[in-house]
């Protein structure tokens, strides 16, 4: 078929509202829902976006917690606190005891 002729059969159409209504309507469904640049796949792209966003808040967070104690660690007197009370560290003539206490509802 001829591309004037169609063009005539949609010209001289009395109801062109129908034809533009469902080309429209075609438009709607390919860009929402077909196409690769759809609706649904950008807002699963902005939901992991959101995602990595709050995961990057903790990040940050635990990183200046970190920084803090590494500051604090600078001290040679602060660091052996630090093994001590974490790691169970001693000095070479000492004894460490570690006292568990029991709850009395048991």
């Amino acid at each position: 078929m001829n591309f004037r002729v169609l063009w005539e059969r949609i010209r001289n159409n009395k109801k062109p509202y129908l034809l533009y209504g469902t080309i429209l309507l075609a438009f709607i469904i390919w860009m929402f829902f077909l196409d690769t640049n759809s609706w649904s796949i950008h807002s699963e792209l902005n939901q992991e976006i959101d995602r990595l966003e709050k995961e990057r808040k903790v990040l940050n967070e635990i990183i200046k917690k970190d920084q803090k104690t590494i500051e604090i660690l600078q001290d040679q007197d602060s660091l052996e606190r630090f093994a001590r009370e974490n790691y169970g560290h001693k000095k070479n003539n000492e004894t460490v005891f570690i006292i568990e206490s029991q709850d009395s509802s048991n």
